[in-house]
Order: structure tokens, then sequence, then C-alpha cells
């Protein structure tokens, strides 16, 4: 009776513990399969957020290069020279006044030189000031042709027009100042003539 006793309490104790250990595993095995939900989901919310900022960093990086053409087609629209510009009257006139200084510079210097009403200091101070309007005149003519060249500069319409402006101001007044320095020794020419004639004229009555 002991014995069978013994055996029945002994296989229920085995039952048990293998009850107990398959409910162990069950439960083992549902937190198993929780935590894989679970990095499912974070999986899928990394994947989520990674598409997002993947999208988002593509957006900006085209609306950047789409900026980046638009300003770099913008650059080079105004290395252009529309043909209103080139047709501008002042450009024509700044080659004229350009012209016109070299021409009446040269004019009056020889004339000057063969008058010998001037001294050689004299001729020596006019022919620097002639050569220094003929270069600074030079400078203009250089500076027109930057202005008005495609590829050289970036500037708009606008911009070149009033560059052509300040150069024409600038050569303008060059060429009246040339034409006020030459008048003053046409005067002062005129004046030592006279005075050249009266004494040879006193030294005639006078019988030198």
């Amino acid at each position: 009776m002991k014995t069978i006793l013994f055996v029945l309490c002994l296989s229920f104790s085995i039952s048990w513990v293998r009850v107990s250990a398959q409910s162990d595993e069950a439960q083992q095995l549902l937190l198993n399969v929780e935590k894989l939900a679970q990095l499912k989901k974070i999986l899928s919310n990394m994947k989520k957020g990674y598409e997002i900022v993947s999208k988002g960093y593509t957006t900006i990086k085209d609306i950047s290069k789409g900026n980046f053409n638009l300003h770099d087609a913008f650059l080079n629209a105004l290395l252009q020279v529309s043909p209103t510009v080139k047709k501008y009257k002042r450009v024509t006139d700044i080659i004229i006044c350009q012209s016109q200084l070299l021409k009446e510079y040269k004019s009056a210097f020889n004339r000057f030189k063969a008058s010998n009403l001037f001294s050689i200091q004299e001729i020596k101070y006019m022919e620097g000031v002639y050569s220094n309007l003929s270069n600074k005149s030079l400078q203009n003519l250089n500076e027109l042709t930057i202005v008005i060249t495609a590829g050289k500069l970036r500037m708009s319409d606008d911009e070149r027009i009033a560059a052509i402006d300040r150069i024409y101001n600038d050569i303008s007044d060059k060429l009246l100042f040339l034409r006020s320095f030459n008048n003053e020794g046409n005067v002062l020419a005129v004046q030592r003539g006279r005075e050249m004639v009266d004494t040879k004229m006193s030294q005639k009555l006078n019988g030198l």
C-alpha cells in the first residue's frame, strides 16, 4: 500500500514538474513573441523615420540644386550684353570724344612747338599734360570695351548703361579740359606773337 502511494506521489510530482516546466516555457514563449512584436514595431518606426528624413533630404537637395541652377542661369545671363546696351548712343559718343581728344591735342601741340613762342620747359609741360590726357582717355576706351563685351563682367543692362554714362562723363570732362588748356595756350601764343611783332616794329622804328 505504501509502495503504491509512493509511486502515485512520485508520478504526480513528475507530472506537476512537467506541467510547471511547460507553463514556464509557454510564458517565456509569450514574452518572446511580445518582444518580437515590439522589435518589429520599433524597426517599422525607424524605417518610417528614415524614409521621412531621406525624402526630406532629397527634397531639400532638389530645391537647393534647383536654386543653384536658377542662380547660375541668372549669373550667366548677366555676362551677356543685350543689343540695347551695344546700341546705346553714349557708346558712340565716347569713341568720338576719344578720337577728338587725340586729334585736337596733337594739332595744338604741333602748332605750339612750331610757333617758337614757348620755352623748352613749357613745351615739356604741355607734352606731359597731353600724354596724361591721352593715356586716361585710352583707359576710358578700354573700360568701355570691357563693359560692352560679353563674358567680361556680370552686370545687368541698367548697370552697364550706368557704367557707360559714367565713362562718357569722365571722357567728356577730359575733352573739355583739353579745349580749355588749348585755348589758354592759343591766347598766350597770340599775346606773345603780338609782343614779338610790337618789339620788331619798335626796333625798326628806332632803327635797330
